[in-house]
């Protein structure tokens, strides 16, 4: 899987840290998102395990109950980290200038990447890093839903249905020899579309594509 040049383009193509220079404390989903999405974590993850929030913000939606080993965060705003009580450490990088991570090989049982694999302009060598860092076994979850910031999106996600965004995702998984098949959780909004432009509860698709490191 090689995306072309113009589906790694973004219609505001200034730097990344730029637009995130200002912290937003707010979610990005539903509640009815964040109840599957935290629902899902506490089904496949383990405790006293190690996770890497990967593009995280001040909230990873992890399961209150349970405690991990070392959760390490990254994202682009450093007072959005900051404020994330669930993160052990933290660092701010821009995947899209550097997607190398600086972090040891086969160090973490788990790689959490929410509502952000959309503005990845090189998810190639970003996914080779998820392989990367992951310990044998380990598990990957993207979970994403139809919001976005329209303007960061990668062309090839902007012009993409719901569900051909989902292939996108198994394809970046499958760019990279060793991960197992990508499995897909879809639950499909109900609502009319006027209604989730509007926001109403309940109106956000859950998507989360899962692939493991063999």
């Amino acid at each position: 899987m090689q995306l072309r040049p113009n589906q790694r383009q973004k219609l505001d193509d200034k730097d990344d840290k730029l637009f995130y220079a200002y912290p937003r404390f707010v979610t990005h989903v539903d509640e009815g998102f964040i109840q599957q999405l935290t629902d899902l974590y506490r089904d496949r993850l383990k405790p006293d395990t190690r996770i890497l929030d990967m593009m995280s913000s001040w909230v990873s939606h992890l399961p209150e109950e349970m405690q991990f080993d070392h959760v390490e965060g990254h994202g682009l705003n450093a007072e959005e980290l900051a404020r994330n009580t669930r993160l052990n450490h933290y660092f701010v990088q821009n995947l899209n200038e550097n997607p190398q991570l600086p972090l040891p090989d086969g160090d973490f049982d788990a790689v959490l990447n929410c509502v952000s694999v959309q503005y990845v302009q090189y998810p190639e060598a970003v996914f080779s890093e998820i392989y990367r860092i992951l310990k044998p076994g380990g598990v990957a979850i993207i979970s994403f839903s139809n919001r976005m910031f329209f303007e960061k999106a990668i062309q090839a996600w902007r012009e993409a249905s719901e569900s051909q965004r989902v292939e996108l995702v198994k394809a970046y998984f499958a760019s990279v020899p060793g991960f197992t098949t990508a499995e897909v959780i879809a639950h499909k909004s109900t609502l009319p579309n006027l209604f989730q432009w509007l926001g109403a509860a309940g109106g956000d698709p859950f998507y989360a594509v899962i692939a493991y490191r063999s």
